[in-house]
């Protein structure tokens, strides 16, 4: 082992670089997530070792940006089904994108180097420096690690550093929340359902606990066989031990979290009720292609009619399944092309898939007015009864940047930067989560809707005022490839865990799927197929503590473990 380090601090910037491009191979689809283990361990080794914070900043960001630009490859793909630029700039987008995001795990290892290794005189050291007291070498050498001798407080204050910097990056600049380290654990379901406590951010810092605890036993280890002597070794496993607790709660949690009972009022409405799920298979190059409109609806109306003897049922369609304008009161001229010229022939049209007392759910664009001109538009799911009357609508509210609006068009389009959905106008934002009540088969249902990317915030997926029977998701995956859409899956089904609801997935190209609320995925299609999911929603579980209280747990069990990295400080100056 002392090879291997010696190894990596000839080249710590490479083997940064190098360890956090292979971490992202834990996600899906690839699911290596034991390599994810291992890179997190190499990193915790290379912070330990840094010599000053800037070196831990630096380390921890060129972590980030091998991480990052790997895990998030698939957004090059999007730029192959536009024409308003080249294709290649989508990889220089993937490099920018990873540039920045890399700065979140840096705030977490430069943050954990100086909690870990501050001025060893609290406002002495540099302060004395200046003021006569000491040398400025003595001054530098008070922000200089101690001897090597444990690295559980730096763990401690690693793992609570990295649920604040996840959260942050879920909402500074608007967020992007894709791919928190915690989804690596969702095929493990007792490990994955502790997100139903400690939410995903929590989660991810319990992976990290995990690495840092084998890391630092083996550490210990190997300098107890070399006949090392380790100055407070008692102290580092006393923390140790408390680490082992809280890995031993981890696991104790997530097997309760699994035998969690039903929330019975919800089961009582949901269990007798049908959905069918819909996927149409039509790619994200033809979507738009002449003709291919009657491709599509062709495809959705196939696999849309009932079965015989099937009973009511709530029909889930793709986010923007159709063209067509649905609503009342645009000018005469958005009509025209659709069914009879209006919104009420494509009603029409659609009552022609439905049986009695079936519900449909789809994804329509929605136009905003203004004074008789187009002003904006809005990523909507509109829901509609058997007989053509619209029943409501959910306006998406959490946009991407750069896919459904360009920010700074001022400055951005002069560069010669478009957005990637066709077409020049801006789409609104909607008010968040929101909770739609609907009639199936005389039972009342609650629908919890999020559109495409809003699913991968954690909690901020449910209104919490109204909590819902389930969450639909009708998303468009078609624009990422092979990589994006198992990922998309994967952070749909953490919202199940964390929530204690099912999720439906509807997509044009796949991974539709129906998830039961321990995150546990019950029917899917696969990607490149066409076809449907006829089955019973399963049933939503009690509210969970998460869904109670949201990431104020997470944010408070960061706070707990910042200060188990603090304690052993503490002793230290204690004792002078």
């Amino acid at each position: 082992m002392q090879k291997i380090s010696d190894l990596l601090q000839k080249f710590p910037r490479w083997a940064a670089l190098g360890a956090g491009a292979l971490s992202a191979y834990g996600f899906a689809p690839w699911g290596l997530w034991p390599l994810t283990l291992v890179c997190f361990a190499l990193l915790i080794h290379l912070i330990a070792k840094a010599q000053n914070a800037k070196r831990a900043f630096m380390l921890g960001w060129l972590f980030g940006v091998g991480h990052f630009a790997f895990g998030n490859q698939w957004i090059a793909v999007a730029f192959t089904f536009q024409a308003a630029m080249p294709i290649w700039l989508g990889y220089i987008a993937v490099l920018g994108l990873a540039l920045y995001l890399a700065v979140y795990p840096a705030l977490a290892t430069c943050g954990a180097w100086l909690l870990t290794n501050p001025p060893r005189l609290w406002g002495g050291g540099a302060r004395a420096a200046r003021d006569g007291g000491g040398s400025a070498a003595n001054a530098a050498s008070d922000f200089m690690p101690p001897p090597p001798t444990s690295a559980v407080p730096l763990i401690f204050a690693f793992a609570g550093l990295w649920i604040i910097t996840e959260w942050l990056r879920s909402w500074v600049f608007t967020g992007y929340a894709w791919n928190p380290l915690s989804v690596i654990m969702v095929s493990m379901p007792y490990v994955a359902q502790t997100a139903s406590v400690i939410g995903t951010y929590g989660l991810s810092a319990i992976v990290i606990l995990t690495v840092g605890g084998v890391y630092q036993f083996a550490a210990l280890r190997t300098r107890t066989v070399s006949g090392e002597r380790t100055k407070g070794r008692w102290t580092s496993y006393s923390v140790g031990g408390v680490l082992l607790c809280i890995l031993v709660a981890t696991a104790v949690i997530g097997r309760f979290s699994l035998w969690g009972g039903d929330d019975r009022s919800a089961a009582a409405q949901v269990q007798a009720v049908t959905v069918t799920v819909v996927q149409p298979n039509i790619s994200q190059s033809d979507k738009y292609a002449l003709g291919y409109d009657a491709v599509n609806f062709a495809k959705l109306a196939m696999n849309s009619r009932p079965l015989p003897d099937q009973g009511p049922r709530l029909i889930l369609w793709p986010e923007a399944a159709i063209p067509d304008y649905l609503e009342e009161g645009y000018p005469y001229r958005y009509y025209q092309g659709q069914p009879g010229d209006s919104a009420a022939g494509s009603r029409a049209r659609l009552t022609t898939l439905m049986g009695d007392n079936d519900v449909l759910v789809t994804g329509a664009n929605r136009l905003v007015i203004e004074k008789g001109q187009l002003v904006a538009a809005r990523n909507s799911a509109s829901v509609m009864d058997a007989y053509g009357q619209l029943l409501g609508h959910y306006d998406k509210a959490h946009l991407v940047p750069y896919g459904e609006y360009l920010p700074l068009p001022w400055l951005l389009q002069r560069l010669g930067l478009a957005r990637l959905v066709p077409g020049s106008l801006d789409f609104w934002p909607g008010p968040g989560p929101q909770t739609m009540t609907v009639s199936v088969n005389n039972k009342p249902v609650k629908i919890g809707l999020q559109i495409c990317y809003e699913m991968v915030f954690s909690g901020e997926v449910v209104d919490r005022k109204n909590r819902p029977d389930f969450i639909f998701n009708p998303s468009n995956d078609a624009w990422f490839g092979d990589i994006g859409p198992p990922q998309h899956l994967a952070q749909a089904r953490l919202r199940a865990m964390e929530e204690g609801l099912p999720v439906v997935r509807a997509t044009p190209t796949g991974i539709s799927a129906i998830i039961d609320a321990d995150g546990l995925v019950v029917k899917s299609l696969h990607l490149g197929i066409d076809g449907r999911i006829d089955a019973q929603l399963p049933r939503a579980k009690a509210p969970t503590l998460f869904a109670q209280f949201g990431n104020i747990i997470p944010l408070v069990f960061a706070g707990l473990l910042i200060l188990l990295a603090l304690l052993p400080l503490a002793h230290r100056r204690g004792s002078r």
